[in-house]
Formats: structure tokens, sequence, C-alpha cells
């Protein structure tokens, strides 16, 4: 099976094994406070990485573009709306025992509008940048966040074992866009 969703922009970064795989497009919000001292984290309530703190974010839908899944996904876990975002990287997840990839877009929001709120899925939480509770987030969340950090565009490429929680293998590679 090819990835033939046309948002994808893995192609670009992914030897021809991996472009093969199918894809599913995901985002990761980080919203930050007017300082860029502290960014809105949120506490997952159910499903897929239950009790772990993580971005914002959430599949892609059909019929939207990825900034608008990634506006949308924002909204609807934290009742914010982004003014002002921009995606600063790309993670590719490769797992042992799943043959679809997932490819996450992160965004930073330097602006936004509305009141934090708790949702049925997510307990929103700010934390300073430098004290994110890595030991709650995924195990790749700590060898990314440095390049957010330092206002660096990059891909994340990591391979998993089939708990979820190990990783086999990881590259990094920095970018200067992500305009095709």
């Amino acid at each position: 099976m090819i990835n033939t969703d046309a948002r994808s922009i893995a192609r670009h970064f992914e030897d021809a094994e991996h472009q093969a795989m199918p894809h599913q497009l995901f985002t990761l919000v980080f919203p930050m406070n007017a300082a860029k001292s502290h960014v809105l984290l949120g506490m997952k309530k159910r499903g897929f990485g239950c009790s772990k703190y993580e971005g914002l974010g959430g599949k892609v839908e059909l019929g939207e573009s990825i900034d608008e899944g990634a506006i949308r996904e924002l909204n609807e876990e934290s009742g914010l709306l982004a003014t002002r975002f921009e995606k600063h990287g790309m993670l590719l997840f490769y797992y042992e025992d799943n043959p679809v990839a997932m490819e996450v877009h992160v965004y930073l929001v330097s602006d936004y509008m509305g009141d934090v709120v708790e949702t049925d899925e997510m307990r929103p939480e700010w934390f300073g940048i430098n004290e994110l509770p890595f030991a709650q987030m995924w195990p790749d969340a700590a060898r990314w966040w440095p390049h957010v950090l330092r206002s660096k565009k990059f891909v994340g490429r990591f391979w998993f074992k089939a708990d979820k929680l190990t990783i086999a293998h990881e590259e990094f590679s920095s970018v200067e866009s992500f305009s095709f």
C-alpha cells in the first residue's frame, strides 16, 4: 500500500520502504503564554495515551488541512482558539506491530483566544518550558522538546518496539521549511 494522502509531507523525509507505508495524520499543539515561559499540556483522560501528559491535538479529519486539524483539536481539547501558530516539527512513529505510520505535525501557538477548560478527553495544565513532566509523557518527548525550545524546525523519526514504550531507533534532522 502506498501513502496516497496528498496532505502528507512525510515522503519528503522518508526512505522508499517507509514511504510505501500508509500514514495516519495527527497534530500536537503547544500553546505558550505571552512571556513564552509556560506551555499548556493536557493530561489524557481516555483512549490512546490515557494518564499521560501530551500536547493537545489528535487525528486530522478527512476534508480538512493539517493546519485546520490543529486549530480544531486545540479548541476541542482546551477551549482555546489559535490565532497565531507555526509548525515547528514533524514526528514519524513506526511500531513493530502496526503497519500504519503515525505522521504527527508539531505546532507552537503564540496567540489564542478563550479560556482554558477541562474536557471529557483532556485536563489542561500549564508547565514551565524547562519543567515538563517527561516521566509522565511519551518517552520520545524528552528527545525532541529541546528542538522546540531552540525554535529549530525538525523532523524526528522513532521506531518503537511492540510495547509502544521502548524506542528501538531514532533519527533527527533539522529542516528549513515544511513548504513543498
